[in-house]
């Protein structure tokens, strides 16, 4: 493995206290986020929104829904990223394509492979098969979101501990199109890294090969 991303990989940690004073310029956030959008995603419908809190206002309303133990996270950190999939993204799947095509990325027939394999899919989706898809996209673009800060030099937390429920409207979102998959804080630590790290449990427990 090259030695920077392993360092990347290796030095990520989930950090609960950063530093007040330090911000993130949000055309560094958008380039940051436009790098986490490089990410796989099924058919690639891209279904995924971000909604980056960088104000006071903004995590005021956090802690309304989030649980008092992530305080911590939500007050001291740049910036929190809400990452929500989008149910409704195949909606915009034909203008993506189309602009691929008029680009010259894609020819007129695989424009129109795509159109008509995967449109139909989608459009004929249960609810569970467009939560599943969206939840797992996004999932790819917050982890790798996590990274790429990592190689700013920048620490993260992924959050899962506050009111789904709650998550979409607060941030003016239709909560039956855009479901919430997790919160991520960054910032950069407030302390030095601690020389322990989080065991993982030995890889033979985890793989198998067949």
């Amino acid at each position: 493995m090259p030695q920077e991303i392993e360092t990347v990989m290796t030095k990520r940690q989930s950090i609960r206290e950063f530093d007040p004073k330090v911000k993130i310029s949000r055309d560094e956030m958008t380039a940051m986020l436009k790098m986490a959008i490089t990410a796989p995603s099924a058919c690639n419908l891209q279904a995924w929104k971000f909604i980056v809190v960088d104000t006071p206002a903004g995590k005021e309303k956090l802690r309304h829904y989030f649980m008092p133990f992530n305080f911590p996270q939500v007050d001291t950190s740049a910036a929190v990223v809400l990452f929500f999939g989008n149910k409704l993204a195949y909606k915009k799947y034909r203008k993506l394509w189309q602009g691929m095509y008029k680009a010259k990325k894609v020819t007129k027939e695989a424009m129109e492979a795509a159109l008509n394999t995967f449109m139909p899919l989608y459009e004929h989706a249960s609810e569970a098969m467009l939560k599943t898809d969206a939840t797992i996209d996004t999932s790819l673009a917050a982890m790798q979101f996590m990274l790429i800060a990592q190689a700013h030099g920048y620490d993260t937390n992924a959050i899962a501990g506050y009111d789904a429920s709650k998550a979409a409207e607060s941030v003016g979102l239709d909560p039956e199109q855009f479901v919430p998959v997790m919160a991520v804080a960054i910032g950069k630590s407030a302390k030095a890294p601690v020389a322990m790290r989080t065991s993982r449990y030995d890889i033979g427990e985890s793989v198998d090969y067949q």
